[in-house]
């Protein structure tokens, strides 16, 4: 066959880690000397090691396992990030107090971070214990190091936004008294504060931290494991074969491809790299415009977050959250992650019938029997993880066997065999993934303590309400909307705010930040309308995940204009379209619960109205966005075809019935139009 992947236009690798770097933050890893390169190398194994074996086979206790976990990523970040990006790379000319292009700062700022995260676990139990709300000097000294060292690791690993957040709730925890309004509160002193987020498992040593120790770091170890011995490859591979062949093949395979990878990868910019580098310039050769190109790329590959089994750190924080089993989650997350990419789908095949486009020749396509020669076994270890999360084991058994798996597979495969300095570089490399995250973690959970500490989370809630029943009644006193009734107009204009609020804050943030501060902060306003605690964490969830392709810093789509060499900002615009299902399947889910399967007072006929209504009315959007069906539609037929299509995303038999009635002259007009034109060509 040959190979799209060695065609002229096909980015090299140096030019797809540039852009991975200049567009996430996470991965922007300066270069060090070799002796200081071999030390943060063993390191990074070590601390893979580590945590393989505490979750495998160790008995630590979680402050202590917390600690560990957490010495070990903000330790590493003063070595793996420069203070200034600028020094990323360059070590030609490090002045005197540089050591192997390391500052000696930096170098103090990761002892003291190693130190300032041990102190507190490594004291005896019963001591701390005793010093809950009164901590000694000692112990406030080391959790304000602890408060600034996390500060500054988020913002060299992340960028400012998320720290820039942390001072503005830490100065509103001790300013409380003169917060205006409903967010006025008592306030607390600098020593309340320490103890709080430092003393207790309130803050840094919370929830989000606790997870990442847990659980998400095995899983991004697997996830680049399963990479390592050919499982992504096979992936691609297989979409290619699916649906390479069909009208704009390569955009169909880019969907495939990208829900394939999301299911051992959670990061929406390595999937736009990885599956982008071949899909990208594949689809510019058969007749996509650049930017049409690129979207379809960022687009499908931001699903990496929302499809199971993997779905990034925001499953497992759900888990801890919601206290329930990890697959009652992998399954309310299915059908919304499958609508996801139909949702794609539709508008990729619309454009490709409208622009004429063709699919990938015989010749340019895998051979399946060769694909599965050298591939097959690479899916053991993934059908090996969901065996076990799907026979109600823990998430981290589930993640040591399958990296177990991995290795073995990866020994035993003929084709690129496993050897162990691949393994040593696995293992550094899928500790180096977690470290970003890691202090993003940490840094959220500054937040979450002065959330908790304040109470401010119900506070807002309460503004949210508020202005949401303002607002209703403002449209619940006006014909025709006083057809709906005022509670109902409350909890849309509730959910629109909250969804603006977190496709803003997402756009700086980590998503999985985004998702952890919001459910603190928006979850009760939420609760207060009666939403079931599943459909609030998946409705905050999705669309702090839509801020990586809504502009104006739409990441995922600007990598992928990069590869596309299309305009970043036109690139995004159409992501934003083509994921457009994103942004409406939660008001789906929220208006029947039912699309969840695993939600209270579940019915299969509930969720067949619900899931076929859904498909029609994101297929009837896509037509409206494409300006095509059987021939292109005239502009007050798209306009009329959009809002249709509203009648079949609110579920229900009636409305969708309606919708029907109102689409049926659209329909006709189209199938006239197309008989026309087949007609003419004949």
């Amino acid at each position: 066959m040959s190979d799209p992947s060695t065609v002229a236009d096909q980015p090299s690798k140096e030019e797809l880690a540039e852009l991975e770097r200049k567009y996430d933050s996470e991965t922007a890893f300066r270069s060090a000397g070799p002796r200081i390169a071999f030390v943060i190398s063993i390191a990074l194994v070590s601390m893979s090691v580590y945590h393989f074996y505490a979750s495998g086979f160790g008995t630590i206790r979680e402050l202590l396992h917390r600690s560990i976990h957490l010495s070990f990523v903000l330790g590493l970040v003063f070595f793996l990030f420069s203070f200034l990006k600028s020094r990323g790379h360059s070590r030609d000319r490090d002045p005197w107090y540089y050591v192997g292009g390391i500052s000696v700062f930096d170098m103090i700022l990761g002892v003291v971070a190693v130190a300032a995260s041990l102190y507190l676990p490594l004291l005896p139990p019963e001591v701390v214990a005793e010093r809950v709300g009164n901590p000694a000097p000692l112990d406030l000294a080391m959790g304000t190091a602890l408060l600034l060292v996390t500060l500054e690791a988020a913002r060299r690993s992340v960028g400012p936004t998320l720290p820039l957040i942390a001072i503005l709730f830490i100065l509103f925890a001790i300013f409380g008294p003169w917060a205006p309004g409903a967010l006025k509160h008592g306030g607390t002193s600098w020593l309340g504060l320490i103890n709080h987020i430092y003393m207790t498992n309130q803050g840094i040593y919370g929830v989000a931290i606790g997870v990442m120790a847990q659980y998400v770091f095995l899983f991004i170890l697997f996830g680049v494991l399963a990479t390592r011995i050919g499982l992504g490859q096979l992936f691609i591979d297989l979409a290619m074969v699916v649906a390479g062949r069909y009208s704009g093949g390569p955009a169909k395979v880019a969907i495939s491809a990208s829900a394939f990878m999301g299911s051992i990868s959670g990061s929406s910019i390595a999937n736009t790299v990885t599956t982008g580098a071949l899909t990208i310039p594949a689809m510019k050769r058969v007749g996509y415009p650049a930017r049409f190109a690129g979207a379809v790329e960022a687009t499908a590959s931001t699903g990496g977050q929302i499809t199971p089994p993997i779905m990034g750190a925001a499953a497992f924080i759900m888990v801890e959250y919601l206290e329930i089993p990890l697959r009652d989650v992998l399954a309310a997350a299915l059908f919304p992650a499958l609508l996801h990419y139909f949702g794609i789908f539709v508008m990729v095949h619309l454009e490709a019938k409208k622009l004429g486009l063709r699919g990938l020749t015989k010749e340019e396509l895998p051979n399946i029997v060769l694909v599965l020669k050298e591939n097959w076994l690479s899916i053991i270890p993934l059908v090996i993880l969901v065996y076990f999360i799907l026979a109600g084991r823990t998430p981290d058994f589930a993640a040591v066997y399958g990296i177990i798996a991995c290795v073995v597979v990866g020994f035993l495969k003929p084709a690129n065999r496993l050897t162990i300095r691949d393994l040593w570089n696995a293992l550094g490399d899928g500790a180096k993934s977690t470290i970003a995250v890691g202090a993003a973690a940490a840094c959220v959970g500054i937040i979450v303590g002065v959330v908790t500490l304040t109470g401010v989370g119900f506070r807002l809630g309460f503004v949210v309400v508020q202005t949401a029943n303002e607002l209703g009644a403002v449209f619940s006193a006006t014909w025709p909307f006083s057809l709906i009734g005022l509670t109902e107009w409350a909890l849309f204009f509730s959910l629109i705010l909250i969804a603006c609020a977190c496709i803003i804050m997402g756009a700086g943030i980590p998503t999985t930040a985004t998702y952890i501060i919001l459910v603190a902060v928006a979850g009760p306003a939420l609760a207060q309308l009666q939403v079931e605690p599943l459909v609030a964490h998946f409705f905050v969830f999705y669309y702090g995940v839509l801020a990586d392709i809504t502009p104006p810093v739409a990441l995922a789509a600007y990598a992928a204009a990069g590869i596309a060499g299309s305009n970043p900002f036109k690139t995004g615009n159409t992501a934003f379209r083509l994921g457009i299902a994103k942004a409406i399947v939660p008001f789906v889910f929220v208006y029947s619960p039912a699309l969840l399967i695993v939600t209270n007072g579940f019915t299969w006929g509930a969720f067949a109205i619900t899931l076929f209504g859904a498909m029609a009315g994101i297929g009837l959007l896509g037509v409206a966005f494409s300006g095509y069906l059987f021939a292109p539609l005239p502009k007050w037929q798209r306009y009329w075809t959009g809002a249709v299509s509203l009648f079949f995303i609110a579920p229900g038999v009636v409305t969708m019935a309606i919708g029907a009635a109102l689409l049926t002259p659209v329909f006709v007009s189209q199938v006239m139009a197309a008989r026309k034109t087949a007609d003419q060509m004949s």
